[in-house]
């Protein structure tokens, strides 16, 4: 059974101390932190980028604990050129880099380079784009992403349709890691953990919160909740 990660989008979080806030998420018990880096190309939006993840690296130093790596720094690549930028990731900090499959040629190569950077590799998919090219990669993936907002900007509305991608997804890769983002919070937590999703980036719903801890607590709960029923239900008779 794939591990319940709770991933804060720090495009939610206070700008002037991304240090302190990324402290806080990891002692609240986040999993990971989301980074979202975009270069005003492929998303019409410009955000932090490698020198952010390097300073911020310096601040919130990486460690490990029962042989994972702890304050793991999850980079949502939305760049015209992801290629261009492993190398700059890998240096500055990263941990885990995601692509988007629209913004390059060969996707397989691209894993290939991420990779040799040590660093994980993980594909992301916008709403418009069918769950099917992602099956001949899942095999080479850490993770996999079903976008549940058009990406570019926070604060979206959570899109209920994209369910059947994750859906499928699971059926076909149990042991993938599957990453949903956009519009994740209480009222929505339960379709995408029931659909199968395990790996949840959740922004303003946890920074704007009165208590972010609660809601991290919430969100993991429903997901290993989700995870137990599934593993509890009949399997069919094939």
């Amino acid at each position: 059974m794939v591990k319940t990660i709770i991933a804060p989008s720090i495009l939610s979080a206070d700008f002037s101390n991304l240090g302190c806030e990324c402290h806080k998420m990891f002692k609240l018990r986040a999993d990971w932190v989301h980074i979202d880096v975009m270069d005003g190309h492929f998303v019409p939006n410009l955000t932090m980028g490698p020198p952010i993840i390097s300073s911020l690296r310096k601040a919130v130093p990486r460690g490990e604990k029962d042989g994972q790596t702890t304050h793991f720094f999850d980079c949502h690549m939305m760049v015209a050129n992801p290629e261009q930028w492993v190398p700059e990731v890998a240096k500055a900090g990263g941990d885990q880099y995601t692509f988007h499959y629209e913004a390059t040629k060969d996707p397989v190569k691209l894993v290939e380079l991420i990779k040799s950077h040590g660093l994980k590799a993980a594909c992301a998919i916008k709403p418009g784009t069918s769950v099917d090219v992602l099956y001949p990669l899942a095999d080479k993936l850490d993770m996999a992403l079903v976008m549940t907002v058009e990406p570019g900007f926070g604060g979206q509305k959570f899109m209920a349709d994209m369910m059947p991608k994750v859906e499928a997804l699971r059926a076909k890769f149990p042991n993938l890691d599957i990453q949903v983002d956009g519009g994740l919070g209480k009222e929505t937590i339960g379709v995408a953990a029931d659909a199968g999703a395990n790996v949840i980036v959740a922004g303003s719903s946890v920074f704007g919160a009165k208590d972010p801890g609660e809601v991290i607590r919430y969100l993991r709960d429903t997901v290993e909740n989700a995870q137990k029923k599934a593993k509890a239900k009949p399997k069919p008779n094939l």
